[in-house]
């Protein structure tokens, strides 16, 4: 790494104090002299030891609850096993939350690892990187910051204390809030403890979160704010298996017998002897579950998806390898945790990622996408960087009005510096690795201050996942010299299952399989385009309680069916087309993937926020399109104020439009003459008739997270938009 982005960590020069400000109280019963290690300059020697004395927990693999299925191993006709060291017919899936499952173990290679409990895995972390920061978290105009040594202290006084409150084994605690040191915590906490740890996505309704809550039979919730509690308390009553509820955040306006506020949660295990969670600790394997992923439910109730000890930590370790990321004493890794951590790639990038290789969590602000995260990156500096594609098109919209706004000679040399920067950058795509002395001077002139302005000037690694972005975002920030790599997974293989990183970089592409997994396209079509496949011990362990819907997506030889479309290149690069489910199959027959579609039409277009293709089973293609506009940072609602680019695109064609309604009430002529020009021009690029678009309409608002049309990550929800605007639909085809 070069010299300009190299982040020393942070390190107390001593052991027997923390380097920054504590955010939480000393252990009373559990000073750190208990834990036996070695600091993280000098050679690990002994095992860490949890407080007290006494042994360590079981990792041995032992035979597996008994499951009626059993996957064909090593059969060739259809992919077969990869690698397995046997095939004596334990389970690879089941649906139960106490079952324990057959790890796709290698004879060697990545896939050979030694399996260790998320316990194991932690306690590695402190051994190695005890001193340095883990989590950071501001508080009024400063950061109060742990080490991994309180950090896992603060874990395990959390375990005791949910023992206390009947935390019985494998049943959920759920987690309902933003982002936190004490959301890690309280995750941790349950797993130590023997529970399933359930983050519950802070924008659930109380029915969704009832759902949840009942489905993985927590007995205990964390959550945030009085507007969480206030949430619960309307279904608290159908809520059978809950004990106990711990607010983190705020004052507790009512007392009630069952609810406790984070300090209160926090002392209750100091009567718990350390040796009843170690006898916890003693019983959990690598192969049973401790975390529910649950999936946002748009075709269905939402799903449990079981990940086990062995997904977690091995995905980890593998994921920061294949990423090449950094360790302390030389460099620390820093990263900012902001997107919702029930969602499997933010806890993967926030807490796995970061534990695996001694890195630093800072947590944003609550109100991080209504506009502080932009200060928040600006004071912490990542040095890697995960956003949605959402995230990333509103940076890349802020950015254009504030270029807008410049003068003519400043956009001549940002022109004139972009060009440079997409052309290098596909040279280097070619495996070119001369830089010219034009990309040095505009990396002088131009990159390296549009870095410091988002706070991404240390930043290396720059990610987009969870959902699919355009290549009109690619290549604006690739002209940059900020190339962002696509992630691609799913919750069911543990978040990754291919990344491209710096050095490993195709356009449009998720890049290749990190190390110890393995890719098949089955049933491809003559442009070798299958459904992608995935193998190795990131797949989960089922889903819980859903035996038929296990079936579903895992084959009879153990493969994870991900529903996905896609096509691997030579030089093994993967590229996904589109999702099987989201296929348009028109009455002609023909399959077609709406996303390229949509997104060249975005890209044609650039009023357009949201395009969604329609025309299932029907004659011809339709599309529904929404405006960009302001957006209400409150509470997250469109509103019906055009956005500044909007406004742009309206004066550029002499229109007097500032609203949506302007637009569509109107049917303002000069706007949408220019959206039926820019639909033309897609339709010219249309491999054939069957995928023009024949019909469009806008709609009056556009689409949300709070409006129902989008998931928590901003994921389009094409059965929810179907059957909210099922007339304007309809309409097309009368």
């Amino acid at each position: 790494m070069s010299d300009e982005h190299t982040v020393r960590a942070a390190v107390a020069e001593s052991v027997s104090g923390p380097v920054l400000l504590k955010s939480y109280t000393a252990l009373p019963n559990c000073s750190l002299d208990d834990i036996r290690m070695s600091t993280a300059s000098s050679p690990v020697k002994d095992d860490l030891y949890v407080p007290g004395e006494g042994k360590t927990e079981n990792t041995e693999r032992k035979a597996p609850r008994a499951e009626m299925h059993q996957s064909k191993m090593g059969e060739a006709a259809h992919g077969g096993s990869p690698g397995l060291t046997s095939s004596d017919g334990r389970a690879l899936w089941t649906v139960h939350r106490d079952g324990e499952v057959q790890l796709r173990m290698e004879k060697s290679g990545y896939g050979s690892e030694t399996p260790m409990t998320v316990h194991q895995f932690m306690r590695e972390a402190v051994m190695k990187y005890g001193d340095y920061m883990a989590l950071g978290t501001k508080k009024k105009d400063s950061w109060h910051m742990l080490s991994y040594k309180e950090y896992y202290l603060e874990c395990w006084k959390a375990a005791k204390s949910f023992l206390k409150l009947g935390l019985e084994r494998f049943h959920g605690v759920g987690i309902l809030g933003f982002n936190s040191a004490e959301w890690l915590i309280a995750d941790l906490g349950t797993i130590f403890a023997g529970g399933l740890a359930v983050g519950i996505y802070s924008t659930n309704s109380p029915e969704a979160c009832e759902y949840v809550i009942n489905h993985s039979q927590a007995n205990i919730l964390v959550l945030e704010n009085e507007t969480q509690l206030q949430k619960i308390l309307q279904v608290r009553e159908k809520l059978s298996h809950l004990k106990a509820i711990v607010q983190y955040r705020g004052q507790i306006k009512v007392k009630r017998p069952d609810l406790y506020s984070w300090d209160e949660f926090m002392a209750l295990g100091e009567s718990v002897p350390d040796e009843k969670l170690k006898e916890v600790l003693d019983t959990q394997k690598p192969n049973q579950c401790c975390t529910l992923i649950y999936t946002s439910g748009t075709t269905g109730p939402p799903k449990g998806v079981m990940l086990s000890h062995d997904n977690i930590t091995w995905t980890a370790s593998m994921a920061t390898s294949s990423l090449t990321l950094n360790s302390p004493p030389e460099q620390q890794e820093i990263v900012v945790s902001y997107l919702p951590l029930s969602h499997v790639a933010a806890q993967m990038m926030d807490l796995w990622l970061p534990m695996k290789i001694g890195g630093t969590t800072y947590f944003a602000q609550p109100d991080a996408l209504k506009g502080t995260l932009s200060t928040t990156l600006r004071e912490v500096r990542p040095t890697a960087f995960l956003g949605v594609p959402r995230v990333w098109e509103k940076m890349q919209e802020k950015m254009k009005e504030a270029g807008a706004s410049s003068s003519s000679f400043k956009k001549k040399i940002a022109a004139w510096a972009r060009a440079i920067g997409l052309q290098t950058h596909m040279r280097r795509m070619n495996r070119e690795t001369h830089f010219s002395l034009s990309y040095h001077l505009a990396k002088w002139l131009v990159y390296s201050k549009v870095r410091v302005a988002l706070g991404l000037d240390r930043c290396v690694q720059y990610f987009s996942g969870a959902a699919p972005i355009t290549k009109d975002t690619l290549e604006f920030f690739l002209s940059l010299d900020i190339p962002v790599c696509e992630l691609y997974g799913m919750s069911e293989s543990s978040g990754p299952h291919t990344i491209t990183h710096r050095d490993c970089f195709k356009l449009l592409s998720c890049g290749k399989v990190i190390h110890g997994c393995k890719n098949m396209i089955q049933q491809k079509d003559n442009e070798a385009i299958g459904e992608i496949c995935f193998w190795g011990r990131h797949v989960f362990m089922g889903y819980l309680d859903m035996e038929e819907n296990t079936r579903e997506v895992i084959d009879e030889w153990g493969w994870l069916h991900s529903g996905d479309l896609g096509k691997v290149d030579s030089d093994g690069f993967l590229f996904v087309t589109g999702r099987i489910k989201e296929l348009i199959i028109t009455a002609g027959g023909e399959n077609i993937p709406p996303v390229p579609i949509e997104d060249r039409v975005k890209e044609k277009i650039p009023i357009i926020s949201f395009a969604m293709l329609v025309g299932d089973k029907a004659k011809f293609l339709s599309m529904l399109l929404t405006l960009k506009c302001q957006v209400n940072l409150d509470t997250g609602e469109p509103q019906d104020d055009l956005s500044p680019e909007a406004l742009d695109f309206c004066q550029k064609l002499g229109s007097k439009s500032k609203k949506v309604s302007d637009i569509v009430d109107g049917k303002d002529p000069l706007v949408y003459e220019a959206i039926e020009k820019g639909i033309e021009a897609v339709n010219k690029e249309a491999t054939s008739n069957a995928q023009k678009i024949q019909k469009w309409t806008i709609l009056n608002k556009d689409f949300s997270v709070v409006g129902g049309e989008l998931g928590p990550t901003t994921k389009l929800k094409r059965p929810v938009v179907t059957k909210m605007y099922q007339e304007q639909i309809e309409s097309f085809y009368q």
